[in-house]
């Protein structure tokens, strides 16, 4: 998820335009968009990005959470998408603004509230480069862990 509600209080400095995303887009994974109704500029580059896309099959949030218990991990900026892969229980990296939401708390880069979120704070106002090259520098070494961790003859990939 990369927006939330653009109705949100905060969410000039929670949301981010997906082409931003493109500094982790290039690592060896597969991305699955949780994003329903994307605002008009990231439809557009959606298509353009490798991203698979089945939220227009979801018919309620239950179809959201079903996606989301699937997948090795969530990143996300602070929406519901957040809320619900924590309370599920599945690994979630956060992407914070430099003055998030109070639920974050401050000084931290994980959640009392769901033991499987991972924060990752941006180091200054509305600034997601740092944040996105920690994401990108975590994906790596995770992807990597587990590469070397599942190597199976004849089989490439996970």
């Amino acid at each position: 998820m990369r927006s939330g509600s653009p109705t949100h209080p905060n969410d000039h400095n929670r949301s981010l335009p997906l082409r931003t995303l493109s500094r982790i887009l290039d690592v060896d994974a597969t991305f699955i968009s949780l994003q329903k109704d994307p605002r008009p500029d990231d439809k557009a580059e959606l298509g353009k990005t490798g991203i698979i896309d089945w939220t227009a099959e979801f018919n309620d949030f239950a179809d959201t959470a079903a996606l989301v218990k699937c997948l090795d991990l969530v990143v996300t900026v602070d929406t519901s998408i957040a809320h619900l892969a924590g309370a599920l229980g599945c690994s979630t990296w956060i992407l914070l603004p430099w003055t998030p939401d109070y639920r974050w708390l401050l000084d931290r880069n994980d959640s009392p509230w769901y033991p499987t979120v991972r924060l990752f704070r941006q180091t200054a106002t509305r600034d997601y480069a740092d944040v996105l090259d920690r994401v990108r520098a975590e994906l790596l070494s995770l992807i990597a862990a587990v590469r070397n961790r599942i190597q199976l003859p004849g089989v490439q990939g996970w």
